[in-house]
């Protein structure tokens, strides 16, 4: 036969993998395997629900190990090389002092490398922690501090140390209540002030509040002598009030309040007439006496020289100073470290006023202000009233040097305070910059239309056009134009 004229001889069909297996199966009812297959990879395929699970739990995880600011580093790079050089200066300076209290020459060392193995993760748990976490449950501290101190002075169990009753002595494990007053103090005048920061102007509503309370707070550890513990508890409470915003006016009448009740407490102590007095002739002779902490830590200092006699080569250890691991525990420092090693320990307490003071500047509220700056008058007023003691500018006090000196309580304490500033460093971060996972969970308008097209069930042109709509739609909104002035002649 001839084929019509214009068209082609067709090619013989192959026929495909899917027919052959139609037409070779038996018409049974039941799905080919191919078919069978795809309905359970469809099956297998996750949800919405499972992706936005999945999605929720990366970016969770991505917040957990995500890189805190510099600040957060910053202070806690400088406050864990002072612990560490602490360790180091009470294993040296309480040797012998260990040794002839048969403790071994490490007995005071491994008791502070314990409160130290206690202090630092707590130290890094607590800067886990939310503000809103010290916002609710900071006064605990407050009141837990306040009902020891009440033990401390009206039960057996208070012990005097130096003439001031401020110790409290459980089941031989001695601790000092003023330590958690001065962290509770901190927590609870950022949270109070936080809530009258509209009323700060008015001296009635600064007072009510912080009078009865933190006033009550300083007269407990006022009651038990320690008086260099109140004038850093005093300083604390200036510092808060100080980054409040409190206008300096209001200061002056609470500034003559204090003064005057630490010159009755100096009074009330014949100890500590005795070494005002010292303090305030021209030449202190009673070596014996009187004279004979101070010239000795100064003697330390001397011997030092500027490169120091080596690490462990003290001579004012071998019991010529008096608290050389506790309160002057600076003078072994300049005498084994020398002049260096003194400097460096004060540029530690720099730097970390430095990044104290940098978080203070990069808190936007009220509480974290507070919080930080008071937390840096404690620790950098303390440091500097231990060092004066030691160079004697000032009267002898019984004021640790926070973080190297040896004393779990106020180890333990400081560090917790510094955890507290921590977590408010962390709270700074921005925590969904750089993830585009958290963008795009909350990502407004157009991003969310759009992203509605990855989503399981809406085709590639389904999700671009509805981005196309929402793009239209902003378009098409209409700018307001700025009216027309008509000025009358």
């Amino acid at each position: 036969m001839r084929r019509p004229q214009g068209t082609r001889p067709r090619k013989p069909s192959v026929p495909s993998a899917s027919a052959a297996t139609s037409a070779t199966a038996p018409r049974t009812g039941t799905r080919p395997a191919g078919s069978a297959a795809a309905s359970g990879a469809g099956a297998n395929r996750p949800s919405l629900a499972d992706r936005t699970r999945a999605r929720t739990a990366r970016i969770s995880v991505n917040r957990v190990f995500q890189a805190e600011s510099s600040n957060y580093y910053f202070l806690l790079g400088t406050t864990l090389f002072l612990v560490v050089l602490g360790l180091v200066m009470v294993l040296s300076s309480s040797s012998i002092d260990s040794y002839t209290a048969r403790q071994g020459f490490f007995g005071t060392f491994w008791k502070q490398g314990v409160f130290a193995l206690i202090g630092v993760p707590l130290m890094l748990v607590i800067s886990r922690l939310p503000m809103r976490f010290w916002k609710r449950w900071g006064w605990v501290a407050l009141a837990g501090g306040v009902g020891l101190q009440l033990v401390v002075l009206f039960t057996p169990l208070g012990v005097k140390v130096g003439g001031n009753l401020n110790w409290l002595n459980v089941g031989g494990v001695s601790l000092q209540p003023s330590e958690l007053i001065k962290l509770g103090l901190v927590i609870w005048m950022g949270v109070i002030l936080a809530k009258k920061q509209r009323y700060l102007h008015l001296w009635k509503h600064v007072a009510i509040p912080v009078i009865p309370v933190a006033g009550g707070a300083v007269l407990l550890v006022m009651a038990g002598g320690d008086l260099g513990t109140v004038m850093i508890m005093a300083g604390l409470l200036f510092g808060a009030l100080f980054f409040a915003g409190i206008r300096l006016r209001m200061f002056v009448v609470p500034l003559i309040l204090g003064g005057a009740a630490i010159a009755v407490i100096a009074m009330s102590s014949a100890s500590r007439v005795s070494r005002i007095g010292t303090f305030l002739s021209e030449g202190c002779t009673d070596y014996a006496d009187s004279c004979w902490q101070t010239q000795h830590g100064l003697f330390a200092l001397a011997n030092g020289g500027f490169f120091g006699v080596g690490l462990g080569n003290s001579k004012a250890k071998w019991s010529w100073l008096p608290a050389a691991d506790n309160d002057f525990i600076f003078a072994i420092i300049g005498e084994e470290l020398g002049m260096i090693g003194a400097l460096v320990v004060i540029a530690l307490f720099v730097a970390l006023a430095i990044a104290f003071l940098r978080i203070v500047r990069s808190s936007k509220d009220m509480f974290s202000k507070v919080v930080s700056g008071s937390v840096m008058v404690w620790i950098i007023s303390q440091a500097l009233v231990n060092i004066a003691v030691v160079l004697g500018v000032i009267p002898v006090l019984g004021v640790p040097l926070p973080l190297i000196s040896s004393g779990g309580s106020a180890l333990i304490t400081t560090l917790i305070a510094i955890g507290v500033v921590l977590s408010i460093a962390r709270g700074q971060t921005k925590e969904t910059a750089g993830d585009p996972d958290a963008a795009a969970l909350v990502a407004p308008g157009a991003s969310r239309v759009a992203a509605a097209g990855r989503l399981p069930g809406a085709s590639r042109s389904q999700g671009l056009a509805g981005a196309g709509r929402a793009t239209t739609a902003a378009r098409a909104t209409p700018t307001p134009s700025p009216r027309r002035v008509v000025r009358s002649k």
